[in-house]
């Protein structure tokens, strides 16, 4: 044979050689290997090949898709706290807050003996104009009985939610009656509020109440502040506490209106995630108010990026207590099926560069959330000597010292007041019983208490009605022991929590928060400060 000849018979003996390995080893594979899967994987393939395993060879039938439901959040867990998964049915209530409307009837409402009774009525929205009253009992949906332990917050929520112009039909009992009415409320816009309060504390003070930084915050705020600006306020306090957060755009937007040009609000930067800064522009119309932030150990995210860069810029004073300390970026993943992942993609920074996350330990979801209780146990609620820094110091534009670690130290330390606590107080609260006597109270006199229509006018009323007394009788027969000794030195906690409930069921959550900042702590140190500062001032010239 030629060599001509060999070099084209070589190209095809190759591929013949080929062909019997992959067969011969196909065979010892399948018959020596005990089912091995036939290639080298890695682990993200480790996983899909397990649920088809599963699917193809377990004893019962299972379905992948539940399978896969409850195994994406058990990931998830085991990276940072704020990564998380959301099903397909929660993703729309999940953004609800933050989006600043959603499509319902439009009343707010509370579960009580199994059964829905609405507390309040969004005046002019759609169950207002179908003729729903606050104190009504929700009895049935679309002529089903709706009532017994499958009321729960998700169901009612499933059932009154909707797309716009879509009708849903409820059976109604009044208070008192036995009687059923029917109503027909077709579904529409609801818009939510994310500022919950805006008046004048006194003289100079304006007071706003952010509850969250959604879509609409800001809008919110420049209304907020023209309308302060109709009393020629000198002074604002925007009140945080509480506050979760949300959309970082809004905060910055919002901080923005305060600072001078080109000041650095807050930095975010990540592994795959480069460097962004966000810096002010200049046009906020309200640079030069003198301004106060009061935060508490439940304002996070948003609510501490807007402490962090009024601090850093040192553009304010920061009251209350050290902020709980999230500061993860979390982008929104959306799936097909429509369920959504929140991942964590980088950290928030302070203008000083202080990262603001707490420490945690990956997977050890329990022991973050312990955090505050050990915050708690550990004294830093009631003294500021126990906040103890374990991060970097930094410094603001003018010098001073901050420290990193994890959440916002205020300038100014408020411990929490426990004064008066008892046994007895804390049980009246954790037991429901003080909601549950002031819902009863609420519709039992609702139709004289609905003629006041003033905050003052309905307390001076109410502390007239002699209600810890009566809140004590009611309790003891629900199973609270009365206790007369403890009660004497809860009584203004006991009243002053009571009387809010009742003015927040007759009139709004602004009437409420005006009632309860009377003798808030916080604000009176806030007023404080401003009263010296302002003083100072004057001394000068």
């Amino acid at each position: 044979m030629s060599k001509n000849s060999n070099k084209r018979l070589m190209p095809i003996v190759m591929a013949i050689s080929v062909i019997v390995g992959i067969v011969i080893g196909t065979f010892y594979a399948n018959h020596f290997s005990g089912n091995r899967l036939s290639i080298i994987n890695s682990s993200s393939n480790k996983l899909n090949n397990l649920l088809h395993i599963i699917d193809d060879q377990y004893v019962d039938t299972i379905s992948i898709n539940q399978l896969v439901e409850k195994a994406m959040p058990k990931i998830l867990s085991e990276l940072d706290p704020h990564s998380v998964y959301i099903s397909a049915k929660d993703v729309q209530a999940a953004n609800d807050d933050l989006k600043g409307s959603f499509s319902g009837v439009g009343i707010e409402f509370i579960i009580r003996e199994d059964t829905i009774r609405v507390q309040n009525v969004i005046k002019n929205g759609p169950a207002d104009r179908a003729g729903v009253l606050a104190g009504d009992r929700i009895v049935s949906v679309d002529d089903k009985p709706f009532v017994g332990k499958e009321v729960t917050n998700e169901q009612a929520m499933h059932k009154l939610k909707g797309p716009k112009d879509t009708k849903v039909k409820l059976g109604l009992m009044s208070y008192g009656s036995k009687k059923v009415r029917t109503v027909t409320v077709t579904r529409g816009d609801i818009t939510q509020k994310s500022i919950s309060a805006v008046y004048m504390l006194d003289n100079s003070t304006g007071y706003i109440k952010v509850k969250n930084f959604g879509e609409t915050t800001y809008p919110e705020l420049l209304v907020a502040l023209a309308q302060l600006s109709e009393n020629d306020f000198k002074h604002l306090i925007i009140d945080l506490r509480s506050n979760t957060g949300g959309y970082l755009n809004s905060a910055v937007q919002m901080i923005n209106e305060f600072l001078p040009k080109d000041r650095l609000i807050v930095y975010t930067q990540g592994r795959k995630e480069p460097r962004q800064l966000y810096k002010s522009d200049g046009r906020g119309s309200y640079q030069d108010i003198p301004l106060t932030i009061l935060i508490d150990e439940a304002s996070a995210s948003a609510s501490e990026i807007f402490a962090g860069a009024i601090q850093d810029n040192d553009r304010g004073t920061i009251i209350g207590r050290r902020s709980y300390g999230k500061g993860l970026v979390q982008k929104p993943i959306s799936f097909s099926d429509g369920s959504m992942l929140r991942l964590t993609i980088a950290r928030y920074y302070t203008p000083s560069g202080r990262c603001i996350q707490k420490p945690y330990e990956m997977g050890d979801e329990e022991g973050y959330q312990d955090d505050l209780i050990q915050r708690y146990n550990h004294g830093e609620f009631f003294s500021q000597d126990s906040i103890h820094h374990t991060g970097p110091k930094y410094h603001t534009v003018n010098g001073r010292v901050v420290y990193g670690g994890g959440g916002i130290t205020p300038d100014i330390f408020i411990a929490q007041d426990t004064t008066n606590i008892t046994s007895y107080l804390q049980e009246a609260i954790l037991s429901g019983l003080i909601l549950q006597y002031a819902f009863n109270y609420t519709d039992a006199n609702r139709e004289k208490l609905s003629k006041m229509t003033d905050m003052r006018h309905l307390t001076d009323y109410l502390k007239k009605q002699q209600m810890v007394d009566k809140f004590a009788s009611f309790a003891e027969n629900n199973g609270l022991r009365r206790r007369n000794l403890m009660i004497r030195k809860s009584y203004h906690q006991l009243e002053k929590l009571i009387h809010g409930r009742i003015i927040y069921n007759i009139l709004d959550e602004q009437a409420y928060l005006e009632y309860v900042n009377q003798d808030d702590p916080v604000i009176k140190a806030a007023l404080n400060e401003w009263k010296k500062g302002d003083n100072n001032k004057r001394k000068k010239r």
